[in-house]
């Protein structure tokens, strides 16, 4: 697969991860561009063909989003009835009893996922009309657990291991920047703004930033559909 195409792109990462090494408290490494390989590819394939204008990203897969469907943000109804994505989804070599992949079975529904696609369907009307201007992906396709089902983001890394994953992270948004080709990249939080600064600083771009959606966030809890708005239209989107 020619590494010219985004599902080329999300190969080369997988393969280049894969040889990196994370010690405790990480026990257990899910990458779903892997295992749900079939749907992530038609994530990629199906809305990521052209220019785009806007290119958002986030950080890495959350437990119910795309470790269980394979699209960023990827809440299941979302991406079944929205997004018209379903197929079969395999598992980790390694899963944590905790955090089984359930794929289109599992009942949960990530927030994150659900209140930015919700966004997106309320405001581009639908997905298509969408994804003609703009696309959605993650900086990173690696969920981390701890031994006991704790999710830990890159952020939280030893610089050791952090550091090799974010410059293969970042090789991997400048291929997929040089394909979309947008003029504007939003990062979902600012973690994911900061690496765009870092990554594509030298290049042509605008690059701005949106909260994140995630309940975890107190600010995301009140308003955040409102407040994206507001800042999307700031920027001419």
């Amino acid at each position: 697969m020619s590494e010219a195409t985004l599902a080329g792109v999300a190969a080369g990462l997988s393969r280049r991860l894969a040889r990196l090494r994370f010690a405790p408290p990480v026990a257990y490494v899910y990458d779903p561009t892997v295992y749900a390989r079939a749907t992530n590819c038609a994530y990629l394939e199906r809305y990521g063909a052209g220019r785009k204008e806007v290119v958002f990203f986030g950080m890495n897969p959350g437990p119910f989003g795309m470790t269980q469907t394979g699209v960023p943000f990827g809440a299941v109804s979302m991406v079944r009835d929205f997004l018209g994505i379903e197929g079969r989804v395999g598992r980790p070599k390694r899963e944590h009893p905790k955090r089984p992949v359930e794929g289109f079975a599992c009942a949960r529904q990530e927030v994150s996922g659900m209140r930015l696609w919700s966004f997106v369907r309320e405001r581009f009307g639908t997905a298509q009309a969408f994804f003609a201007r703009c696309f959605i992906a993650n900086y990173c396709p690696l969920l981390f657990l701890e031994a006991g089902g704790r999710n830990r983001t890159p952020v939280q890394l030893p610089a050791r291991e952090r550091e090799p994953l974010l410059a293969a992270c970042d090789d991997s948004l400048r291929a997929q920047i040089a394909i979309l080709r947008p003029r504007l990249v939003i990062g979902i939080g600012r973690f994911a703004e900061a690496r765009a600064h870092a990554a594509l600083g030298a290049h042509d771009l605008e690059i701005a930033c949106i909260p994140h959606p995630s309940p975890a966030s107190p600010a995301a809890n009140r308003g955040w559909a409102k407040d994206v708005d507001r800042e999307l239209r700031r920027l001419g989107v």
